[in-house]
């Protein structure tokens, strides 16, 4: 159970992954919990008790000094390692599975792990309380009866699986994608609040270009939209896990627990006790006495559209200022709640004065005017009048899991010199189309996402896909930030005979002709319809 220690790669490591999951599934599913909320956490408990062995037995086999023991080891593991009793492994609980009470012992040692640990891993809550690591798996299950097969059968499932090597050695989010595969049965609504999706490539482009090449050193990285951390880990790391101390929000439990398990794994620990599970717009949590925390890099994929409509009335009196913009008014219907917005209001006031940020938001973003989002565009207004804006990327339709928005990433660079250049980018046409389960996805290349980042970090302007532009230029177009509205408009010439030309003149005048005798035709048949219509209103 120590590990085949056999370098495994990234797409071996997420096959196997996803066959424990579906295991689980599969397990839980015949205990009656298929789709249920207390299936995702017996799941999530056992994915992460899983993890946290196997990293700790990988650590103990490349212990520095090898004449320590295992209970030296423990009581010395930094806190990237969980503390584990050596009967708690799941080897000497494999052992003792034919116990009549294993299932107690199971539970037990579920909630040892979570005392010895109880310093760095809990979780702490708007309102102060502290979520244990586990619960006990019993709690979950309504039939006594079957406390023990859930625990036997866990048991061996988790045995039979076995990580190490490459995976704990490397930056890797280990939850993107595994994420998205564990609460696709959880989360059939759409657009669900914190837990949209981040594609790697996303997360990878927001972080290179973030970074640019230039080393850092104790850096503060935030994200009040965390999900399961797929932005704050990319951009951990491009700057170096030793550089950086994560801040986080969430309202999302989900996404809390797997942020968490993200961070222990990632060798982030130190940063779990500014992950806070709780709602931003209402409550922010990390704050500098009774003002907000400003922080150096700011990422974010905050959910687009969601009923906040009951949070309205305390958002109107935010003690912080944070809605310079203003507040949606309340839509017919409150699920077309643009929270995004109010995101955006409380990034731009979280960060530093010399502070980056990369933010995903909707493409409509970029365009809409003073009459169809005053909030959108006086957000936009303050970007630029404050000399903010570095550049935005217009990236391709249907990049989400669970959304087919078209989307931007906007970055926001608050020490830039004055009226320096903005490149604007329409990357909508790169990417290959796929088709999934789930309707169809658009997947970037190594090649997609370079000519991106490098094309972006140049500073390069390239016909129909990059244009270089001031605040002047952006001013005068309404504030838009969309590229197309820049690029040259073409004219395209053709040199043609007198002939040539009197005959495309007369096809041209042939074709206008038709469509004025069917605008003709078809103006007729409306009239005499509606005129139908009329008549047997007045029968």
């Amino acid at each position: 159970m120590n590990g085949d220690n056999k370098l495994m790669g990234y797409e071996e490591y997420l096959d196997k992954v996803k066959q424990m999951i579906d295991d689980l599934k599969a397990m839980t599913a015949d205990l009656g919990l298929a789709n249920t909320g207390d299936e995702y956490k017996i799941i999530s408990e056992l994915f992460t008790y899983k993890f946290l062995n196997d990293k700790l037995l990988y650590n103990f086999e490349h212990r520095e000094d090898i004449e320590d023991s295992f209970d030296d080891f423990i009581d010395f593991a930094d806190s990237n390692t969980a503390r584990i009793k050596e009967e708690y492994l799941l080897l000497n609980l494999f052992q003792k599975q034919n116990d009549k009470k294993f299932h107690k012992t199971f539970d037990k040692a579920l909630e040892a792990i979570s005392e010895l640990n109880k310093d760095v891993y809990s979780i702490e809550t708007s309102t102060g309380t502290k979520k244990p690591l586990f619960e006990p798996l019993s709690v979950y299950l309504r039939d006594p009866d079957k406390e023990v097969e859930l625990a036997k059968r866990a048991i061996n499932i988790l045995c039979k699986y076995q990580f190490g090597g490459e995976i704990f050695e490397q930056g890797w989010d280990y939850f993107s994608s595994i994420f998205e595969y564990l609460i696709k049965d959880y989360n059939k609504d759409s657009g669900k609040y914190a837990e949209y999706y981040t594609p790697a490539f996303a997360g990878a482009i927001m972080a290179d270009i973030l970074y640019n090449d230039t080393p850092v050193d104790q850096v503060e990285i935030y994200d009040p939209a965390a999900g399961s951390g797929t932005l704050l880990l990319s951009m951990a790391t491009k700057v170096g896990a030793k550089n950086c101390t994560i801040y986080s929000q969430d309202r999302s439990q989900k996404s809390t627990q797997f942020l968490r398990i993200n961070l222990i794994l990632n060798n982030l620990a130190q940063s779990l006790e500014y992950v806070i599970e709780g709602n931003t717009m209402t409550n922010p949590m990390h704050l500098n006495g009774d003002k907000l925390k400003q922080f150096d890099f700011i990422v974010s994929n905050p959910p687009f559209t969601v009923d906040f409509s009951a949070d309205v009335e305390t958002m109107k009196s935010d003690k912080y200022g944070r809605f310079f913009a203003g507040i949606p008014n309340v839509p017919k219907d409150k699920k077309k709640m643009p929270i995004y917005l109010m995101f955006l209001q409380h990034i731009l006031m979280s960060l530093k004065n010399d502070g980056k940020a990369a933010i995903v938001v909707p493409a409509g973003f970029l365009t809409a005017t003073n009459r169809s989002s005053k909030i959108a565009y006086a957000i936009r207004k303050e970007i630029i009048d404050n000399n903010w804006l570095k550049g935005v990327i217009s990236m391709p339709s249907n990049i989400f899991a669970t959304t087919g928005t078209s989307v931007a990433l906007i970055f926001i660079d608050k020490s830039r010199l004055e009226d320096a250049e903005v490149i604007l980018m329409d990357a909508s046409k790169l990417g290959e189309k796929i088709s999934l389960e789930d309707g169809q996805r658009t997947i970037l290349s190594n090649y997609d996402t370079k000519k991106i980042i490098d094309t972006f970090k140049d500073g390069k302007a390239i016909e129909d896909f990059s244009v270089i532009v001031n605040n002047s230029d952006i001013e005068q177009n309404s504030y838009s930030f969309s590229a197309g509205q820049y690029f040259d408009v073409k004219m395209m010439y053709e040199e043609l005979t007198a002939n040539e030309f009197d005959e495309a003149i007369a096809n041209h005048l042939n074709v206008l002709e038709e469509m004025f005798l069917s605008g003709v035709k078809l103006q007729k048949e409306i009239i005499k319809q509606v005129k139908r219509i009329e008549h047997n209103a007045n029968d």
